[in-house]
């Protein structure tokens, strides 16, 4: 079951909450992330339309985004709205719902494998990820990428890391985007493929990069191609760019003719 760190969501978050009855002045729910922890959804918050009918709006089971609008921290009370949620903050809360899902199951199996509770992986190993990365499945997915550096750096103790990325390996795969250039390299000198070698050589980073991976290939003569793989766009793109004028200006010292093109 998908948990969260807090005994408590604060004014102004975004809840799942699942319905669990419906009166004429309202509905209350129960908190998925909070231990079903109950939730008040008064009539008045449903929706910014006037409605005839509260159960045409929501119904006993069904699960919704709303937003955090009154706690009572003595009492444990909390209130929410339905009609304070925008399409985007719906949609984003849900996306964020179904990778906590994901991660929750994955911890649950790991633990179960070396022999812990569910407990003992929030505590040992996604409450680190999350105070680090931020969410405990975008620890996941570093993982995957970067290895057992990134649980490493998060504190989660060394009898957890293999059988993790073992596992993390088979249920998440982190989707990669393709740069393409094709480059126009001539020279006209004497020593013209030797320079050319040289210019293509010199595209390559000078330091190695675990989520970056660059090749140049041939297209034929004078064409080449330059590849950019990554899971992060940003760097991805920073370093092609940083790539392309580096090589500009080694070809002004080499004399030779470059220019490139983006591949669609």
């Amino acid at each position: 079951m998908v948990r969260r760190r807090e005994k408590l969501p604060e004014v102004g978050w975004l809840v799942i909450g699942t319905v669990d009855k419906v009166f004429e002045y309202g509905a209350y729910l129960r908190l998925d992330e909070y231990n079903n922890m109950p939730a008040f959804l008064p009539w008045s918050e449903l929706s910014s339309k006037w409605v005839r009918n509260i159960r045409d709006i929501v119904k006993e089971g069904q699960k919704v985004v709303v937003k955090v609008i009154r706690v009572d921290r003595r009492k444990g009370h909390v209130d929410v709205s339905l009609k304070r949620v925008s399409e985007g903050e719906r949609r984003r809360k849900i996306l964020e719902w179904k990778r906590a899902q994901k991660a929750d199951k994955i911890l649950e199996i790991v633990a179960k494998k070396i022999g812990k509770t569910i407990d003992d992986a929030y505590n040992e190993v996604g409450w680190k990820l999350e105070e680090v990365y931020g969410e405990i499945y975008k620890g996941f997915e570093e993982a995957v990428v970067k290895g057992a550096e990134v649980l490493k750096k998060a504190g989660v103790p060394d009898e957890w890391i293999e059988p993790l990325l073992n596992e993390l390996k088979k249920h998440i795969e982190v989707k990669k985007i393709k740069i393409q250039y094709v480059l126009s390299v001539r020279s006209l000198s004497g020593d013209g493929v030797h320079r050319v070698k040289k210019l293509l050589c010199e595209l390559y980073p000078e330091e190695e990069d675990k989520e970056i991976k660059v090749r140049i290939y041939t297209a034929g003569p004078p064409r080449y191609i330059l590849e950019v793989v990554s899971t992060n766009f940003k760097k991805a793109e920073a370093l092609t760019n940083s790539l392309l004028k580096r090589a500009e200006r080694l070809a002004k010292k080499l004399n030779v003719e470059f220019a490139y093109q983006r591949v669609k």
